[in-house]
Protein backbone atom coordinates (compact mmCIF):
# COMPACT_ATOMS: atom_id res chain seq x y z
CA UNK A 1 0.00 0.00 0.00
CA UNK A 2 1.30 3.46 -0.87
CA UNK A 3 2.06 5.97 1.85
CA UNK A 4 -0.74 8.37 2.72
CA UNK A 5 0.08 11.99 1.88
CA UNK A 6 -0.95 14.44 4.59
CA UNK A 7 -0.95 18.20 4.27
CA UNK A 8 -0.47 19.92 7.62
CA UNK A 9 -2.07 21.18 9.76
CA UNK A 10 -4.08 18.09 10.64
CA UNK A 11 -7.86 17.87 10.49
CA UNK A 12 -10.09 15.73 12.69
CA UNK A 13 -11.32 13.91 9.56
CA UNK A 14 -7.81 13.06 8.38
CA UNK A 15 -6.76 11.89 11.85
CA UNK A 16 -9.87 9.71 12.15
CA UNK A 17 -9.06 8.02 8.84
CA UNK A 18 -5.57 6.90 9.94
CA UNK A 19 -4.85 3.46 11.36
CA UNK A 20 -1.93 2.11 13.36
CA UNK A 21 0.67 0.89 10.88
CA UNK A 22 -0.18 3.38 8.13
CA UNK A 23 2.83 4.89 6.41
CA UNK A 24 2.45 8.64 5.89
CA UNK A 25 4.26 11.45 4.11
CA UNK A 26 3.88 14.82 5.84
CA UNK A 27 3.97 18.20 4.09
CA UNK A 28 3.47 21.64 5.59
CA UNK A 29 4.19 23.23 8.95
CA UNK A 30 4.65 21.47 12.27
CA UNK A 31 6.10 22.52 15.62
CA UNK A 32 8.86 21.10 17.78
CA UNK A 33 8.93 20.78 21.55
CA UNK A 34 10.66 18.60 24.08
CA UNK A 35 10.03 18.22 27.80
CA UNK A 36 11.34 21.63 28.96
CA UNK A 37 9.16 23.41 26.38
CA UNK A 38 6.17 21.21 27.25
CA UNK A 39 6.54 22.15 30.89
CA UNK A 40 6.41 25.83 29.94
CA UNK A 41 3.42 25.34 27.64
CA UNK A 42 1.41 23.66 30.40
CA UNK A 43 2.48 26.38 32.87
CA UNK A 44 1.06 28.97 30.44
CA UNK A 45 -2.25 27.11 30.40
CA UNK A 46 -2.26 26.71 34.19
CA UNK A 47 -1.66 30.45 34.61
CA UNK A 48 -4.22 31.48 32.00
CA UNK A 49 -1.58 32.93 29.67
CA UNK A 50 -1.71 32.44 25.90
CA UNK A 51 0.45 29.79 24.29
CA UNK A 52 3.19 30.95 21.89
CA UNK A 53 1.29 29.21 19.07
CA UNK A 54 -2.23 27.90 18.61
CA UNK A 55 -2.01 24.14 19.16
CA UNK A 56 -5.41 23.42 17.61
CA UNK A 57 -4.99 21.02 14.70
CA UNK A 58 -1.22 21.04 15.03
CA UNK A 59 1.43 18.35 15.13
CA UNK A 60 4.27 18.59 17.67
CA UNK A 61 7.47 16.76 16.78
CA UNK A 62 9.55 15.74 19.79
CA UNK A 63 12.98 16.82 18.58
CA UNK A 64 15.86 19.07 19.54
CA UNK A 65 17.48 19.77 16.18
CA UNK A 66 21.23 20.22 15.85
CA UNK A 67 22.50 23.53 14.43
CA UNK A 68 22.24 23.83 10.67
CA UNK A 69 25.22 23.46 8.41
CA UNK A 70 25.49 25.89 5.47
CA UNK A 71 22.70 25.39 2.95
CA UNK A 72 20.44 23.45 5.31
CA UNK A 73 17.47 24.45 7.47
CA UNK A 74 18.61 22.30 10.42
CA UNK A 75 21.26 19.78 11.36
CA UNK A 76 20.38 16.29 12.51
CA UNK A 77 16.74 16.15 13.60
CA UNK A 78 15.89 12.69 14.86
CA UNK A 79 13.02 12.00 17.26
CA UNK A 80 13.43 11.94 21.01
CA UNK A 81 11.79 9.46 23.36
CA UNK A 82 8.17 10.44 23.76
CA UNK A 83 7.39 9.20 27.26
CA UNK A 84 9.14 12.28 28.67
CA UNK A 85 6.20 14.34 27.36
CA UNK A 86 3.52 12.03 28.79
CA UNK A 87 2.95 14.21 31.87
CA UNK A 88 2.09 17.18 29.63
CA UNK A 89 0.52 15.68 26.49
CA UNK A 90 -3.05 15.19 27.80
CA UNK A 91 -3.34 18.88 28.66
CA UNK A 92 -2.27 19.92 25.16
CA UNK A 93 -4.58 17.34 23.59
CA UNK A 94 -7.45 18.90 25.55
CA UNK A 95 -6.52 22.24 23.94
CA UNK A 96 -6.91 20.76 20.44
CA UNK A 97 -3.49 19.32 19.60
CA UNK A 98 -4.19 16.59 17.03
CA UNK A 99 -0.80 15.00 16.51
CA UNK A 100 2.41 14.09 18.25
CA UNK A 101 5.53 12.56 16.72
CA UNK A 102 8.52 10.96 18.37
CA UNK A 103 9.71 7.48 19.20
CA UNK A 104 8.76 4.92 21.80
CA UNK A 105 5.69 3.86 23.70
CA UNK A 106 3.09 6.16 25.29
CA UNK A 107 1.40 5.79 28.66
CA UNK A 108 -2.17 4.54 29.04
CA UNK A 109 -3.16 8.05 30.23
CA UNK A 110 -1.89 9.59 26.98
CA UNK A 111 -3.58 6.91 24.85
CA UNK A 112 -6.89 7.47 26.68
CA UNK A 113 -6.55 11.22 26.07
CA UNK A 114 -5.81 10.59 22.38
CA UNK A 115 -9.00 8.55 22.06
CA UNK A 116 -11.03 11.15 23.94
CA UNK A 117 -9.66 14.04 21.84
CA UNK A 118 -9.28 12.31 18.46
CA UNK A 119 -5.50 12.55 18.15
CA UNK A 120 -2.76 10.49 16.51
CA UNK A 121 0.80 9.56 17.46
CA UNK A 122 3.32 9.25 14.65
CA UNK A 123 6.73 7.64 14.80
CA UNK A 124 9.70 9.17 13.06
CA UNK A 125 12.60 6.89 12.21
CA UNK A 126 15.16 6.85 14.98
CA UNK A 127 18.78 6.57 13.88
CA UNK A 128 18.17 8.45 10.64
CA UNK A 129 18.44 12.02 11.98
CA UNK A 130 20.59 13.34 9.13
CA UNK A 131 18.25 11.87 6.50
CA UNK A 132 15.16 13.22 8.26
CA UNK A 133 16.74 16.68 8.32
CA UNK A 134 16.70 16.72 4.51
CA UNK A 135 12.89 16.80 4.67
CA UNK A 136 12.93 19.99 6.77
CA UNK A 137 13.09 22.89 4.33
CA UNK A 138 12.58 25.78 6.78
CA UNK A 139 13.13 26.24 10.50
CA UNK A 140 12.34 29.21 12.70
CA UNK A 141 12.54 29.50 16.50
CA UNK A 142 9.18 30.84 17.69
CA UNK A 143 9.45 30.53 21.49
CA UNK A 144 11.75 29.80 24.41
CA UNK A 145 14.98 30.62 22.58
CA UNK A 146 16.82 30.32 25.90
CA UNK A 147 16.29 26.53 25.72
CA UNK A 148 18.73 26.29 22.78
CA UNK A 149 18.04 23.19 20.68
CA UNK A 150 14.97 22.54 22.83
CA UNK A 151 13.36 25.87 21.91
CA UNK A 152 10.08 25.63 20.04
CA UNK A 153 10.69 25.71 16.30
CA UNK A 154 8.25 25.93 13.44
CA UNK A 155 9.40 23.55 10.71
CA UNK A 156 8.23 23.48 7.13
CA UNK A 157 8.55 19.89 5.99
CA UNK A 158 8.43 18.33 2.56
CA UNK A 159 7.94 14.60 2.03
CA UNK A 160 8.65 13.81 5.70
CA UNK A 161 8.16 10.04 6.25
CA UNK A 162 6.44 8.77 9.39
CA UNK A 163 4.43 5.84 10.65
CA UNK A 164 1.16 5.86 12.60
CA UNK A 165 2.14 4.22 15.89
CA UNK A 166 -1.12 4.86 17.76
CA UNK A 167 -4.31 5.90 16.01
CA UNK A 168 -7.23 7.93 17.36
CA UNK A 169 -9.09 4.75 18.32
CA UNK A 170 -6.18 3.65 20.53
CA UNK A 171 -4.91 0.92 18.22
CA UNK A 172 -1.25 0.61 19.13
CA UNK A 173 1.40 -0.70 16.73
CA UNK A 174 3.61 -1.58 19.73
CA UNK A 175 0.94 -4.15 20.66
CA UNK A 176 -0.40 -5.08 17.21
CA UNK A 177 2.98 -5.57 15.53
CA UNK A 178 4.37 -8.27 17.85
CA UNK A 179 1.05 -10.16 17.76
CA UNK A 180 1.08 -10.15 13.94
CA UNK A 181 4.69 -11.29 13.87
CA UNK A 182 3.96 -14.15 16.29
CA UNK A 183 0.93 -15.21 14.26
CA UNK A 184 3.06 -15.43 11.10
CA UNK A 185 5.58 -17.86 12.64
Amino acid sequence: MAAIRIDLPLTPEKVASLRAGDEVILNGELYTARDAAHKRLVACLDEGRPLPFDVRGQLIYYVGPAPASPGHAVGSAGPTTSYRMDAYAPRLLEEGLLGMMGKGKRSPVVIDSMKKNGAVYFGAVGGAAALIARCIVESCVIAYEDLGAEAIHRFTVRDFPALVLIDSQGNNLYEIGPKQYQAEE
